[in-house]
């Protein structure tokens, strides 16, 4: 169960796989759309996931109908707003957003750079509506291969001072870390913090990678970590973040159920592991479900789901001061 006594906090949220089903209505009928269902529960089906699905992509097919509606700027800054709006309700404190402008533009081939800049000011509309502290991460796409990554880069570096964060997301499968050793070290130059998705869809050697080459500060999923003792002992001797997302993992068949997923042992072996929905709109799921239904599925103890939750505000891409900031911030006890 959620620790009320200590900050909730969710680093690893995709912004464009949290989008309400309302919204993608709306903006179906708004733009004339040709989506496959026109009420809530018939368009759940289509845009959520309901049994698992082998491999990342399979998940990512989902986003079809998410993101093919951001058929303007203005929906993306609809969304941006939106997802600020669902963490205040959800009684987040703290919310790391991460997106892909092109994976935002490609459906209606928007300019990234105008997606960018739409979603930096949906987030700071929202940020003076609603009692929660946001930062933006930005993602390059492996996916659609090393020039575009440029590309998305360069746009994402035109809202420089309006992100903490830069990712590296999309086909670990079959475009490795190593294609993007560049791309990553420009965003480091530009003062930005790492998260790498390693570790989700091939083994340690991709962590490894992510440590050694790209310099991950945190890394996305790790799962398959649990298979290198090694690494794990690196892992928690370094203090690097694990984003653990357990729906999301069991979802895409990276765990076959909750009870053997690997968070309960990153945490034994002190490793900085944390509770996070992933994408949330496509999972079906919301962070309390997380921490108050999926950790104990998944076997922690009490003890655990409060360590991770702790884990989660020391490796928070945020500065000293406003970590101390959240600790004193009022919330409710039980």
């Amino acid at each position: 169960m959620i620790d009320k006594t200590f900050p909730l906090i969710d680093l690893h949220r995709h912004l464009d796989g949290s989008v309400r089903l309302e919204t993608i209505l709306d903006l179906g009928r708004k733009h004339d759309l040709p989506l496959p269902a026109w009420t809530v529960e018939a368009l759940r089906p289509h845009v959520q996931i309901t049994q698992p699905r082998p491999g990342v992509m399979a998940f990512i097919d989902k986003f079809k109908w998410v993101v093919g509606g951001l058929a303007d700027y203005d929906a993306c800054r609809r969304i941006a707003y939106e997802n600020v709006e669902d963490a205040f309700r959800e009684g987040i404190d703290y919310i790391e957003l991460r997106f892909s402008p092109w994976f935002m533009s490609e459906p209606h081939q928007l300019d990234p750079e105008g997606v960018v800049e739409a979603v930096v000011e949906g987030i700071g509309q929202a940020r003076g509506n609603f009692d929660v502290l946001v930062n933006l991460i930005g993602i390059i796409s492996r996916t659609y291969g090393t020039e575009t990554a440029w590309k998305e880069l360069a746009a994402l570096l035109t809202k420089r001072d309006d992100l903490v964060g830069l990712d590296l997301a999309g086909d670990e499968a079959n475009f490795s870390g190593e294609l993007f050793v560049d791309h990553i070290r420009k965003g480091r130059e530009a003062g930005w913090a790492i998260t790498i998705h390693a570790g989700e869809e091939r083994g340690p050697a991709s962590i490894w990678q992510a440590l050694n080459d790209l310099e991950a500060d945190r890394i996305g999923h790790g799962i398959s970590a649990s298979q290198d003792p090694d690494l794990m002992d690196h892992l928690a001797e370094q203090r690097v973040g694990l984003e653990i997302n357990l729906t999301s993992n069991l979802q895409t068949t990276v765990v076959p159920d909750l009870i053997s997923h690997p968070l309960r042992q990153f945490l034994s072996r002190g490793i900085l592991a944390t509770i996070n929905t992933d994408d949330p709109g496509i999972s079906g799921i919301d962070l309390p479900h997380e921490y108050n239904v999926a950790a104990p599925a998944a076997g922690l103890t009490q003890k655990e789901i409060s360590q991770a939750q702790r884990n989660a505000l020391e490796v928070a891409f945020l500065s000293p001061q406003e970590k101390q900031a959240l600790l004193k911030k009022p919330r409710k006890k039980e």
